[in-house]
C-alpha cells in the first residue's frame, strides 16, 4: 500500500521517476530561483541559520548550505536531508547514515571540491541535483557567481560525491523495523486473587521468616546457658514463685543462674550442722591434754620439762587421767603450750 502511494505521489522529471522526497526538495528550491545575497553578505538564509544555532557569525557567512537547511526545514524533511552550514560535516553526516553514493540521481546532494580532490575533507560547496543528462549534471546551486541562487550545468569530474536523502529513510525505516523486533512480549494480564481468610498471612514467606528467626534466638539462649554451665529456665506467670520477696533456697539459685544441689547432698544437710555444731563446743571447752603415743618419742614441744634442782618434788605438776577412748577423739585444733613450772 505504501508503494503505491509512492507512485501515486512520485513525479517524472525528464523522464525519471523521483521518490517523494527529492519531488518535494526539488519544488522547495525551485521557488527561491533568482534569489541575491544583500550588502554585506547578507541573506535571509543565514539570518534563520543564525537564529536556529543562536549564532550570529552565520548571518553574512557562505549560505549555499544554509540554504539547503533552509529548504529541508520549509519542505518538512530536515530528518532526511540534514541541517548544516559546513559542507565537509554534511558529507560525512550522510556516509555515516549510509547514504553516500558516486552515482548521480535527481534530488540528490552534491559536494564539490573545486581543486579536484577525492576526499570529503577537501569540499567547499554543495547543491540539489535537478537532472542528469549524459556526463552532465543540471543543478540548483545557492551562492554561486558571487551572489546568486541560480540554475548551474556541471561536469563531474569536480564532484566528491553525492548525499541521496531516501537512503537516510531508507535506513531509518529499517532501523525502525530493528528495533520494534527487539522490543518485548507483551505479558497477558494476571488474574487478581481472590479474597482469602486472615490466616492465610500465616503461610506467606515474611511469616516463615519471622518464625525461623525466633526459633533461632531460643536455641541460641538456652545452647548459652548449657555452655556456662547453667540450666535457664523461663518463669511463665503461671510457673512464678507465690511469694517472690522470699524465694526458696533452690528458686533463689535458679534465679541467680547457680546450680542446684542434689537430693542426697539436701538430705545429708542436717548431720554436717549436728557435726559443725560438736566441734564448735570442743573448741570453746579447756583444751584436754595429748596422750603420747606408746613406743614413740615425745617431740620437743610436747615433752615434759624436767624439774629444776632447786625445786622441791612437791612443786611437780600432776598429770591428769586421761579417760579410755580419749585417744581416738579428734584433737583439738588450737596448739597447746609447753607446761611453765611454777
Amino acid at each position: 500500500m505504501a508503494l503505491l502511494q509512492s507512485i501515486v505521489i512520485c513525479r517524472f522529471s525528464r523522464g525519471v521517476t523521483l521518490d517523494p522526497i527529492a519531488d518535494e526538495l526539488l519544488k522547495t528550491v525551485r521557488q527561491e530561483l533568482g534569489y541575491k545575497e544583500k550588502s554585506g553578505q547578507f541573506t535571509k538564509f543565514g539570518q534563520w541559520y543564525a537564529d536556529r544555532v543562536q549564532d550570529t557569525q552565520y548571518r553574512d557567512a557562505p549560505w549555499c548550505d544554509m540554504f539547503i537547511a533552509w529548504a529541508a526545514d520549509k519542505a518538512g524533511l530536515s530528518q532526511y536531508v540534514g541541517e548544516f552550514a559546513w559542507t565537509p560535516s554534511h558529507a560525512a553526516w550522510f556516509m555515516r547514515q549510509g547514504a553516500w553514493s558516486q552515482k548521480p540521481e535527481p534530488g540528490a546532494l552534491v559536494f564539490f571540491d573545486w581543486r579536484g580532490g577525492k576526499n570529503y575533507k577537501g569540499i567547499d560547496h554543495v547543491g540539489v541535483v535537478e537532472s542528469v543528462s549524459g556526463s552532465k549534471i543540471h543543478t540548483i546551486e545557492a551562492n554561486v557567481d558571487g551572489v546568486w541562487l541560480k540554475r548551474k550545468t556541471r561536469e563531474t569530474d569536480k564532484v566528491v560525491g553525492y548525499g541521496i536523502p531516501r537512503l537516510v529513510k531508507a535506513g531509518a525505516d529499517k532501523l525502525g523495523e530493528i528495533r520494534s523486533t527487539e522490543r518485548p512480549f507483551v505479558q497477558a494480564p494476571r488474574s487478581q486473587p481472590g479474597h482469602g481468610s486472615p490466616l492465610d498471612v500465616l503461610g506467606t514467606p515474611p511469616a516463615l521468616l519471622t518464625a525461623m528467626v525466633l526459633m533461632t534466638v531460643l536455641l541460641s539462649l538456652r545452647v548459652s546457658g548449657r555452655r556456662r554451665g547453667t540450666h535457664r529456665r523461663l518463669l511463665w506467670p503461671w510457673n512464678a514463685p507465690t511469694n517472690p520477696q522470699a524465694p526458696s533456697g533452690t528458686a533463689a539459685s535458679a534465679e541467680r543462674g547457680q546450680p542446684r544441689e542434689p537430693a542426697s547432698a539436701q538430705a545429708k544437710a542436717p548431720a554436717r550442722q549436728k557435726a559443725s555444731a560438736r566441734r564448735q563446743a570442743r573448741e570453746k571447752a579447756p583444751a584436754r591434754e595429748r596422750v603420747p603415743d606408746r613406743g614413740k618419742a615425745p617431740s620437743p614441744e610436747n615433752a615434759e620439762p624436767k624439774p629444776h634442782p632447786t625445786q622441791t618434788p612437791s612443786a611437780r605438776p600432776t598429770r591428769t587421767r586421761v579417760p579410755a577412748g580419749a585417744a581416738n577423739r579428734h584433737p583439738a585444733h588450737t596448739r597447746r603450750k609447753p607446761y611453765e613450772p611454777g
